[in-house]
């Protein structure tokens, strides 16, 4: 067996090539998990054990012997490689394209930047939610007729998972975690069984706000919403609507002045001079007691604005879908939006 290694040294060491292809023959041959080398490795055992150390000597030198050859001839044959290229080597590479932020991502980190300008941080939460952070614990306990205005997506296997229909969800857990004051807003997306059209998806991206302390008000609030169109459109005029949802006692929807300047004002306000970008309410005492809050020693309001909408008002952007198709042309737009 001893000579048989030794013929495969002389083999190996006399072994040259040209190609790529042989030169990895070679090493899977001898040097592969199911080559020679291993196979001579595993009969080592059997070896008897006056010729155990002559045979490990044929073992490692037939081992050192193949791996140099494959080590000199890659080596040679990256060289000619080198050597055969004839192209101008002070010629510039191929462009890279410089990339562009999404119009989302533009336009949430503007709201987060405006924000933190007050005093608000940033929360995060699971987009696949339970029952009680989405609907429950948001006063909308089981079998309440408010929970028909959100189409929900369902976890089939188990119908108290879900997928998070607002980051209303964030705020709860947030509360649960954090004792009053808080100043937190819950930017994320959301998910609505509905059908796909120009002015609606399965999916969209919402801010909400919230702030828990003594003695907030509902001007507190107005004082807010108020400095954050005037920061995020430039127009500080806006009007609090009467409205109802099921977690704020008062509600109402938010509307800004955009004006009737052009003919797209007229079509996107329906020439009221009047849009609508969000909700907003005092936060409803049951959602405090739920989450451990006294509700006689603090209050606090809420609000929502949708990411989306507001991307399309200031990049006018006529259909949503666009936002979600990932169209190089449509992106490369806002390069200068970075």
């Amino acid at each position: 067996m001893i000579d048989k290694i030794k013929e495969l040294i002389a083999e190996a060491d006399a072994f040259t090539t040209q190609s790529k292809d042989e030169v990895e023959a070679f090493r899977i041959k001898y040097l592969g998990k199911k080559g020679l080398l291993n196979t001579y490795f595993a009969e080592f055992k059997n070896v008897a054990n006056d010729q155990k150390k002559e045979f490990g000597q044929a073992i490692n030198q037939l081992k050192n012997t193949a791996q140099d050859k494959v080590d000199a001839l890659k080596g040679a044959l990256e060289n000619t490689e080198e050597a055969a290229f004839s192209g101008d080597l002070s010629r510039p590479g191929d462009p890279i394209s410089i990339g562009a932020r999404h119009p989302i991502s533009i336009v949430k980190n503007q709201i987060i930047d405006i924000f933190s300008n007050i005093g608000f941080n940033v929360s995060e939460g699971p987009e696949i939610e339970d029952d009680w952070h989405n609907f429950t614990a948001l006063n909308l306990p089981e079998y309440h007729p408010a929970r028909d205005m959100q189409d929900t997506f369902f976890i089939q296997t188990d119908p108290d998972i879900l997928l998070r229909t607002h980051t209303s969800s964030v705020q709860v857990r947030y509360m649960e975690n954090n004792a009053p004051p808080i100043r937190t807003i819950s930017p994320g997306r959301v998910y609505r069984n509905e059908a796909i059209s120009s002015r609606s998806h399965c999916f969209f991206h919402q801010v909400e706000g919230l702030y828990i302390d003594k003695d907030v008000s509902f001007a507190d609030l107005k004082q807010t919403l108020q400095y954050f169109t005037t920061e995020m459109f430039g127009k500080s005029k806006i009007r609090l609507r009467p409205s109802y949802f099921p977690f704020t006692e008062p509600s109402a929807e938010i509307d800004v002045y955009w004006g009737l300047e052009t003919e797209t004002d007229y079509k996107i306000t329906k020439g009221t001079g009047w849009l609508e970008i969000g909700g907003c309410g005092m936060v409803d005492p049951n959602v405090l007691i739920n989450c451990n809050i006294d509700p006689e020693e603090y209050s606090g309001f809420a609000f929502g604005v949708g990411i989306d909408r507001i991307a399309m008002l200031l990049h006018q952007i006529s259909d949503i879908r666009l936002l979600s198709e990932n169209d190089v042309r449509f992106l490369e737009q806002f390069k200068s939006a970075l």
